[in-house]
């Protein structure tokens, strides 16, 4: 997988990568990639076919479908492949071997993803406005993404890995969400990462206490 340097998401990404709100900061990143081999990925990529075929094999579930569709198409397992690759080059430090196609999800359109953008980035979507004479954070990121991997094209995807495992919770984090788009003729996949992060988390405010929600209780998100 290439990295894929684009203007339109670099001016996101900058904006993104703090967004102080007093009590919270969002945090938010979109990065493109080619799907064309590099490095060790053809040896990671021909480790995972094979993985999935030998689970296959011992699975009873000859169809094996999963939300990526079913793993005995080749189609379907290169596009599980490639998104894990893509984890993998996002963090490269992290081991995403137990990673399973069940923690993949379909999402049915660009609909799907704004409303839960539209939502949760409300107060980010709201200081890029004061900062950007007006303009929408959405239609922008819309107009990025398009040029990146023509939406209409896309499948979208989005990623919900087990908690215990997760590589994208930070300290202090309330929620995230890990989304995909893929274009399967462009052969480029742009992955996108979106979270909310306490700022009052210290010593003072144990992590349990954070995960029970009870120090926001009365915030009002």
């Amino acid at each position: 997988m290439k990295y894929l340097e684009y203007t339109p998401l670099d001016r996101i990404n900058d904006f993104l990568s703090d967004v102080n709100l007093g009590e919270r900061t969002i945090k938010g990143c979109f990065e493109a990639y080619s799907c064309k081999h590099t490095g060790t990925d053809k040896k990671l990529s021909l480790s995972l076919e094979n993985e999935i075929l030998d689970y296959l094999g011992k699975s009873s579930d000859t169809n094996s479908s999963s939300p990526i569709g079913y793993l005995s198409s080749r189609s379907s397992r290169k596009t599980l492949i490639y998104l894990i690759l893509t984890l993998y080059h996002m963090y490269p430090d992290y081991d995403f071997s137990a990673v399973n196609a069940h923690q993949f999800f379909t999402e049915e359109s660009w609909d799907c993803f704004k409303q839960i953008f539209d939502v949760y980035m409300f107060d980010a979507s709201k200081e890029w406005v004061e900062a950007n004479e007006g303009s929408s954070l959405l239609d922008n990121l819309y107009k990025a993404l398009d040029e990146v991997v023509k939406l209409a094209e896309c499948e979208i995807y989005s990623y919900n890995p087990d908690s215990d495992a997760d590589p994208f919770l930070e300290r202090g984090a309330i929620w995230s969400f890990n989304f995909f788009f893929y274009n399967r003729k462009l052969k480029r996949v742009v992955s996108c990462r979106f979270s909310c992060i306490s700022n009052l988390v210290d010593e003072a405010f144990p992590m349990d206490a954070i995960c029970d929600g009870e120090i926001f209780d009365d915030m009002d998100m």
